[in-house]
């Protein structure tokens, strides 16, 4: 992915709150539950609900959010295109961090298994 700085510096200062309801609307809208998001959230990052909430509330960008978080051993089996990109490619971390949890999120919203989501063999 040929990053810009101007993407990166844009994703960096949006915030979690800003982006959240889309995530609940994409999943509910496809038959999944907001309890499974969370679910799929707290495996990426370690923040339990009481935690992604109180991010909410701070209006906390995504760079402080994945600064705080304790990110999963396993992120490096997530693979594949989110926005016409590769997240295995993406040069800047934050960014990269930003496309592992929207691509997460997208393979809720499909049907993906729990399990096959959060990487389980």
């Amino acid at each position: 992915m040929k990053d810009t700085s101007h993407h990166d510096e844009r994703i960096a200062n949006m915030t979690y709150a800003s982006v959240y309801p889309h995530y609940v609307t994409k999943v509910e809208r496809k038959g999944r539950k907001k309890e499974e998001l969370h679910q799929v959230i707290e495996w990426l990052t370690g923040y339990d609900e009481k935690q992604q909430q109180a991010l909410i509330a701070s209006k906390a960008t995504f760079e402080t959010f994945f600064q705080q978080a304790t990110l999963n051993p396993n992120v490096h089996l997530i693979k594949g295109l989110i926005c016409g990109y590769r997240v295995e490619e993406i040069t800047n971390q934050l960014t990269q961090q930003v496309r592992w949890l929207n691509k997460l999120v997208d393979e809720l919203a499909k049907g993906k298994k729990m399990e096959k989501i959060m990487r389980v063999n």
